[in-house]
């Protein structure tokens, strides 16, 4: 009687989890089409958002990310390896999103060109079953947004070495749209290029806050080389591309699209350099458990003006995380501030402060209570 090796016995152990995995995985995709059609059953308005900008949508509300947020962390506390949770977290992240694509096809806005680094956090948090599409400018990521062309969009707010992004904080001033959650991706930073060496570059090209983040690298490396700002990373990458002696700062996905080779790998000068992203859309989540709430606030022109703003808070135990000023533009040295605080604003504690923050301040404007990061 034939028997089978040890290593054959266990590929044919693979073979019949894979069955099961993948039969429960289908069976998880039929009970996401039973909930859609549920909500749909259940939704009575017949109204459709932005006219019939997106094709299909109705009022219900399929992506649900206090919903997600509460698997995804499920799934890190049960998991008892050898995968890591976040890794066991990457892959249910997958599957859920094979699965909303099942309800409703979702349409992703981000700040482009293909390849960029928001981009790759679009599909971090919402799943490779998504469309994405580009656009030029933050201003236009909110537009298409509003407009309800894409059902959310993705910017960036700030980097754990340079500090915030300006031109998204100020976009909030006069956008209807709320925050709905946040993504922190890790950067890693390569030197891309069609040389064989770094001795044939003769100008690098990247965004501005990428030089910055790369500046001893580069100060160490390339002493002397031409450092050139443009408009994204991914278009720092197509320039090297194109012309001769040229190099890119840029990431992986990057050097995918354009071609390029990986002339030295992870040169940023931080090793923990991190970007925060915000999810935007047309309303904020429920609670999840674990959340953040996002203000901004203008203080009345008085003596001690700021501590009475931020007194609420401090009264109530709510922790604040983050505070930005930026000109109000409303008049020379007025000022308006973005505030990060634990907490959703349904929260009793939360919702009394913002309550006594409003008897205070000028003019509070909530920008959205959200999941906190989770992956």
């Amino acid at each position: 009687m034939m028997t089978t090796n040890p290593l054959q016995q266990i590929r044919i152990h693979i073979d019949q989890l894979d069955e099961q995995i993948q039969a429960l995985i289908n069976a998880r995709a039929r009970c996401a089409q039973d909930i859609a059609a549920l909500k749909l059953s259940a939704d009575t308005s017949g109204n459709t958002p932005g006219d019939a900008a997106l094709s299909g949508a109705t009022t219900v509300d399929f992506y649900r990310p206090e919903r997600e947020a509460q698997v995804l962390r499920k799934v890190m506390a049960r998991n008892a390896g050898p995968l890591s949770g976040e890794e066991m977290a990457r892959l249910f992240r997958e599957i859920m999103s094979a699965c909303l694509a099942l309800e409703q096809p979702m349409k992703i806005a981000f700040l482009g060109p293909e390849g960029t680094f928001t981009q790759a956090a679009a599909l971090k948090h919402f799943g490779q079953s998504v469309t994405t599409f580009s656009h030029a400018t933050i201003g236009d990521v909110f537009r298409d947004v509003e407009s309800r062309i894409s059902h959310y969009g993705v910017v960036p707010v700030e980097n754990s070495t340079e500090g915030v992004v300006n031109h998204t904080l100020d976009m909030f001033m006069n956008s209807p749209l709320q925050i709905c959650g946040e993504v922190e991706l890790r950067i890693h930073h390569h030197l891309l290029g069609n040389l064989s060496d770094l001795k044939g570059i003769t100008r690098v090209y990247s965004h501005q806050q990428s030089l910055a983040q790369c500046r001893e690298w580069l100060d160490e490396n390339l002493c002397g080389v031409e450092c050139m700002a443009v408009s994204s990373n991914a278009e720092a990458a197509r320039r090297a591309a194109q012309e001769a002696g040229a190099a890119a700062i840029a990431g992986e996905a990057a050097a995918q699209i354009y071609n390029l080779r990986i002339l030295a790998a992870n040169i940023e000068d931080e090793p923990d350099n991190t970007t925060r992203f915000l999810i935007i859309g047309p309303q904020s989540p429920p609670p999840s458990g674990h959340d953040k709430t996002s203000l901004l606030l203008s203080a009345r022109n008085r003596p001690g003006a700021l501590h009475h703003l931020l007194e609420p808070l401090s009264r109530h135990g709510i922790s604040m995380t983050r505070i930005e000023s930026r000109p109000s533009r409303r008049g020379m040295w007025d000022y308006v501030f973005f505030i990060d605080i634990e907490g959703h604003c349904q929260e009793p504690d939360v919702a009394l402060a913002l309550q006594e923050l409003d008897d205070e301040a000028a003019m509070v404007k909530v920008l959205g209570s959200y999941p906190g990061a989770v992956l």
